[in-house]
């Protein structure tokens, strides 16, 4: 399973499938999710083999039409993720507020450390 099948099956059901990697679609109903990939750490064995889990630092951005939506929708990605025993996830330090001057949009986004 790949890491982005893995997020979608997690947060869909948040947003009614409106999840995105990197950016959403303009005019995109809100509040929707997108996520990007932003590093992660690197195994690696001595003996040069292949571990059987990649580490992907996974950075979620909910994005709504108000400040109390947004991190409301946030808190919900945060309980979500927490609950994906099969990715043993770590949520690598809270919330951060964010407003989107051309859009108007307020934002919360958050990493996350997942292995798939």
């Amino acid at each position: 399973m790949s890491i982005d099948i893995a997020l979608f099956s997690a947060l869909r059901g948040l947003v009614a499938d409106r999840l995105f990697a990197d950016v959403a679609p303009e005019n995109t109903p809100r509040p929707y999710i997108t996520y990007q990939q932003v590093g992660g750490d690197a195994v690696n064995f001595v003996e040069n083999t292949i571990p059987s889990k990649k580490n992907a630092r996974m950075q979620i951005n909910v994005w709504a039409d108000t400040r109390l939506q947004a991190t409301a929708m946030g808190g919900a990605v945060e309980d979500a993720l927490r609950t994906l025993i099969a990715l043993q996830p770590t949520v690598l330090g809270a919330a951060i507020a964010t407003y989107d001057e051309e859009t108007k949009l307020r934002g919360t986004r958050q990493d996350f450390s997942l292995w798939i």
